[in-house]
């Protein structure tokens, strides 16, 4: 049979056979299902790569080219279409050079379903079509596919709706455009916090979805959901919407956020530190000891740092200065936060002023789950105090502490800088605070109530307190 080659391509004469489309994808359907089942359960991309058995680069392109979606369904294939491990032991038979109804035989199929099988999807770029089990996977997939032209994508009057309505520029009463402040490109990655981000309509996808049914009631061409858009803007290859456009949302995010990692605290908070496995004791107030942590803050990331027995009431106060370089150097990427409540600062504040106590009165420490004790570990072993954190949004648990955060308002408002005040002011401060009866210890002192829980321990273990 004579051929000639034209190209990559080869041609057989009378018979065309198409060259390859490509190089086959990394990852099978199974693999891709690991990876968005662990998405869902709110682990990190990087987490998700190693289940699924692929590479981090791999996962992330998966993560990336979804927009955080979900690409590929759950649902398990049906048992009428030939699997992966069918597929790997037809190649194997076909190596062993085992004709079609053998195989058929081997694998439980009939011999037209692999006769097809190995006419469909077998290796192309070769004199003679191979078959190899990943290929075929990879080509049954991609003849699977039912691609759908997006509805912002065919529709143009749509489109510029929804645009002009997301990302349109803002004008004043009289007509005229503002420009609104001068903001640099799309870098591709959400918008941070204390920057220009530019002015338009910013409505969101629902008002959008919604406004369009008011604004067009008899055409119902101009009609489309919220999702819709959202994944015109998040999904790759999607069509329609440019996606830059998300910087107009009002979270401004690149990529859709998966639920169930809002929903997960920290990474330095494990289930064992958490306020459920706090001593019962600690609830009820009978036995001190136990107190609450939170910081309070300023301007120009100034703060304070609270401390507030839960029996007593009593208050103390953390010294939480800026450290050197703060607004002259720039900021090294895992460094030392220069505004001066880090983890590191606020450990040793916590240390320097909760030692001064004796040991009956320094049983546990609650925070919430700030960073900015992330080294609670360090500070457990350094003090000998037990650290719990609650749980996420959940102020009411550390209500003490809420509590007397507003009283210090009184004394440090909102907005103004907290490092003006150094620990001599915070001491004077927190003596106001605890020289101030309370009706909830019968009109006492948070002092005088200190003091009384002070006497009944041995005199060998107890500090002086302010």
């Amino acid at each position: 049979m004579g051929r000639c080659w034209v190209g990559r391509s080869s041609v057989v004469v009378g018979r065309p056979l198409v060259g390859s489309p490509g190089r086959p994808g990394v990852g099978r359907r199974e693999d891709r299902q690991r990876f968005w089942v662990e998405i869902a359960r709110g682990v990190s991309t990087r987490e998700a790569s190693v289940v699924a058995g692929v590479s981090v680069t791999v996962g992330q392109r998966w993560f990336r080219e979804a927009g955080g979606m979900p690409s590929i369904s759950q649902a398990r294939v049906s048992g009428r279409y030939v699997s992966f491990a069918e597929r790997e032991e037809i190649a194997l038979l076909r190596a062993q050079e085992l004709g079609v109804r053998q195989i058929a035989r081997r694998i439980g199929r009939s011999a037209s379903t692999v006769s097809r099988e190995l006419r469909r999807n077998a290796a192309t770029g070769h004199r003679r079509p191979e078959y190899r089990a990943s290929t075929a996977q990879w080509h049954a997939d991609r003849r699977a596919r039912r691609p759908k032209t997006a509805k912002l994508a065919d529709n143009d009057a749509l489109r510029a709706y929804v645009q002009d309505r997301l990302a349109g520029r803002i004008t004043h009463p009289d007509g005229y455009r503002r420009p609104g402040p001068l903001v640099g490109r799309w870098n591709g990655r959400r918008h941070g916090r204390r920057a220009d981000r530019r002015w338009t309509w910013a409505w969101s996808p629902e008002q959008i979805a919604h406004r369009l049914v008011l604004d067009y009631p008899e055409d119902e061409t101009m009609r489309i959901s919220h999702e819709a858009i959202y994944q015109a803007l998040y999904v790759q290859g999607r069509g329609g919407l440019r996606r830059e456009l998300t910087a107009s949302l009002r979270t401004g995010r690149a990529l859709r956020q998966p639920r169930e990692r809002s929903r997960r605290g920290r990474p330095h908070v494990t289930p064992g530190v958490m306020i459920s496995q706090r001593p019962a004791e600690a609830a009820d107030r009978a036995v001190p000891g136990h107190w609450e942590g939170d910081l309070i803050l300023g301007s120009d990331s100034s703060a304070i740092g609270t401390l507030v027995e839960r029996t007593t009431r009593f208050t103390m106060l953390l010294h939480l200065p800026r450290m050197p370089g703060h607004h002259q150097t720039p900021p090294v990427k895992n460094g030392p936060a220069l505004a001066g409540h880090g983890a590191e600062a606020v450990r040793n504040a916590i240390a320097a002023q909760i030692t001064t106590l004796p040991t009956q009165l320094r049983r546990s420490l609650t925070w919430d789950q700030g960073a900015e004790l992330a080294q609670h570990t360090q500070l457990r072993i350094q003090t000998g105090t037990e650290i719990y954190f609650c749980d996420p949004h959940s102020p009411w648990q550390r209500g003490t502490n809420e509590n007397t955060n507003g009283l210090l308002r009184q004394y440090f408002p909102k907005g103004t800088d907290l490092t003006r005040w150094d620990h001599h002011d915070l001491d004077t401060v927190a003596t106001a605070l605890n020289q101030r009866p309370r009706k909830t210890l019968g009109w006492r002192t948070p002092a005088e109530a200190l003091n009384d829980k002070l006497q009944s321990i041995p005199t060998t273990n107890v500090a002086t307190t302010t």
